[in-house]
């Protein structure tokens, strides 16, 4: 039963708490019998009292490395609501930075408990070091609200501020002036800080959510002295009510709210910042594009985070096309999916110039440079982002060539010319314009046809084998079923379950299989942390049979390598070698006719009963034979597949170089000569 006024806590936010695995946790709880007794949650994720938690881990000699940054966070979720949180981090923040501040900060309503916690906070934060502090609280805060909240990744905001500083033109301001009329938490600005390393900075920023607002001026606060920021930043909706209409700025930067039809389209109808056409009530983000472009200087620059569809649908047209004309429009990054939330769409970066004096002073003077990174996304997981080193390097020095008419663009960027992109539909998205790579030489595709060569004769030869099979005409062998087989002790089966929790690999993390991984690519995504593998996950180790037990990803096969957790709806299956082959029992497991009969139902979607698959009964010796005709039958699937993706490439590359180099005119003449009659 829960107690009154107690803190919840979990066994994993105790385990960081002490600063142990989550193993530790569960044998403390399961050896101690003084340990606190559950006050919530469930039998799987049990919740106990955070000072029940606190005070035994004092008593044991648990907290002698942990920082108190981790008993106070629980405090902070308990308040529920994430404005307060969120506000209350923003108050903790002010206090560190004046130790004599009393009562709450203009405009925040705090209650009693949240204004006691913000005492707290800036106390241990004074004595941890308050930035340092500050920013775990926000860190924490914003992964915990992460699907309320969309933020720019400090890598890409990095890459955008070291984009716009590049691209500007002209002399700046002293100290240079950044605005960012959608700031959140203020990732932007705070990367231009960086990048100027301490030259001085003028923050113009806007944010609607108080709550953001709130903590970006209280990092701001932090950075004040260090890199000399002068900061304002005002609570409101940046388009309706612009704060700043009189001010310019020598960059802007912006990751926009996106696809948001309420933005204000019938009452700023004749508003003067629509230089280049009024947006349609469709295009929000056009409305966020001008905005930028109306608070630049002459030569300043702007850097936009904005979907794809910006950059070809049909409404947005007349805007694009003025943005071109006028050469405010310079270039659209197309980036890796993975690059900022939405994970899965990939994201595109507008940079603009205002028009100054120099070359861009002349309309329709100016190519638009198309850069698609799309190729710089890390295999595996999205959320892990792009291969920013290079991405970054990529980005930047394509646009180094910008307004240098002896510079070339590295390969995956190209300068367009304006009439190659003021037709009909006017898309800017990089990827039609620029192919994937360049067309393969006469060199490459003579490797892809040897290659591919090679792959039919070894395919010949596992046809020509498979063929002469010759199969039982008499009734069918007999069978037995794998619960059969693991009654009788020959198997040992292990289940796959979804594990407390996974991130990216570390030093001694193992990694985690799960069925979206094998309907991918079949590399794992995500790993488990070692202490978390050994307490929580079925592992499969090197000669175990991996069985995927639902119908859409039906597989079996023999796991090869290191040991490997498995995810739900994956099962391991350890044999007694004394008795059965591996191979063989994979072999037999994985006949489609098998998962079918075994499914649970007809849909794709269904589960495999991994207990009622069917294998046959042979003595260990004479499975040899079997276990080379299964071994032959994956050979020949996979050289089937490889072919196959061998021969679209070589189409592919054939037909572009036949439309865009065409023939050697001594082969056209060959071959005219070799025609019948």
């Amino acid at each position: 039963m829960s107690l009154p006024d107690a803190v919840p806590v979990s066994l994993a936010e105790i385990s960081r708490i002490a600063g142990v695995g989550r193993a530790a946790v569960s044998n403390w709880r399961r050896r101690h019998d003084s340990f606190p007794s559950r006050i919530g949650g469930t039998d799987v994720s049990p919740q106990f009292s955070l000072a029940q938690v606190e005070q035994w881990l004092r008593e044991n000699g648990k907290l002698k490395d942990v920082a108190g940054r981790e008993l106070l966070w629980p405090r902070f979720e308990t308040l529920g609501s994430r404005d307060e949180s969120g506000l209350t981090i923003a108050e903790a923040a002010r206090r560190m930075r004046d130790p004599r501040a009393r009562g709450a900060a203009t405009g925040s309503v705090l209650s009693p408990e949240a204004q006691a916690l913000a005492k707290d906070a800036a106390k241990l934060g004074r004595t941890e070091g308050s930035q340092e502090f500050f920013e775990f609280l926000l860190q924490r805060w914003l992964e915990t609200h992460v699907r309320q909240l969309s933020t720019t990744p400090p890598q890409l905001a990095t890459l955008m501020a070291r984009a716009a500083l590049l691209v500007r033109q002209g002399p700046s301001s002293s100290p240079m002036r950044v605005f960012d009329p959608a700031c959140g938490t203020g990732h932007l600005p705070a990367a231009v800080a960086e990048a100027l390393a301490g030259k001085g900075l003028n923050v113009l920023a806007c944010e609607q959510d108080p709550a953001l607002a709130a903590l970006a001026q209280a990092r701001f606060g932090f950075l004040s002295d260090e890199h000399h920021l002068q900061t304002q930043i005002e609570t409101t909706d940046a388009l309706r009510e612009d704060p700043f209409a009189e001010q310019t700025a020598d960059i802007a930067l912006c990751n926009p709210p996106f696809n948001e039809r309420d933005w204000g389209y019938e009452e700023l109808a004749t508003d003067q910042r629509w230089a280049h056409g009024l947006p349609p009530r469709t295009e929000p983000e056009l409305a966020w594009v001008q905005h930028l472009l109306a608070h630049l200087k002459p030569g300043g620059a702007a850097v936009v985070v904005l979907p794809p569809a910006v950059a070809s649908r049909k409404a947005g047209r007349r805007i694009r096309s003025s943005l071109l004309r006028t050469g405010a429009l310079r270039a659209v990054v197309a980036l890796p999916p993975g690059s900022a939330q939405p994970h899965s769409v990939s994201l595109q970066l507008w940079i603009l110039r205002a028009v100054g004096s120099g070359a861009d002073a002349a309309p329709g003077g100016q190519d638009a440079l198309l850069i698609d990174a799309t190729s710089f996304a890390r295999p595996g997981t999205r959320e892990a982002g792009p291969e920013w080193s290079a991405l970054s390097s990529f980005v930047l020095t394509a646009l180094e060539t910008l307004g240098k008419p002896n510079r070339t663009p590295p390969e995956g960027a190209a300068l367009v010319p304006l009439l190659d992109l003021l037709d009909d539909e006017v898309d800017v998205t990089p990827g039609r314009h620029i192919t994937s790579g360049s067309e393969p030489s006469g060199s490459e595709l003579k490797a892809s046809w040897a290659e591919l060569q090679s792959s039919l004769t070894e395919l010949s030869a596992q046809t020509e084998h498979l063929a002469s099979l010759r199969f039982a005409t008499e009734s069918a062998q007999t069978q037995t079923t794998v619960a059969d087989l693991i009654k009788a002790g020959v198997l040992t089966l292990r289940t796959g379950k979804q594990p407390p929790q996974a991130g990216p690999a570390t030093q001694d993390s193992v990694p985690l299989l799960t069925v979206p991984d094998l309907l991918m690519d079949g590399i794992p995504s995500t790993h488990l942390a070692a202490d978390e593998a050994r307490a929580h996950a079925s592992i499969a180790e090197e000669g175990d049979v991996v069985v995927a037990g639902v119908v859409r990803a039906f597989r079996a096969w023999v796991h090869q390598g290191p040991p490997i957790a498995l995810g739900p709806q994956l099962h391991a299956l350890r044999v007694d070698p004394k008795r059965l082959d591996a191979h063989f029992l994979a072999g037999c497991l994985r006949a489609p006719a098998n998962g079918r009969q075994a499914g649970t139902h007809t849909s794709s979607s269904s589960r495999v009963d991994i207990r009622r698959l069917q294998v046959l009964q042979l003595p260990l010796e004479e499975q040899a034979v079997y276990v080379d005709a299964f071994r032959r039958l994956a050979a020949f699937e996979a050289l089937l597949t490889k072919a196959g993706s061998l021969g679209q490439e070589l189409s592919a590359g054939v037909s572009d170089r036949l439309s865009t180099i065409g023939l050697d005119p001594d082969t056209t003449v060959r071959d005219r000569s070799h025609r019948p009659g």
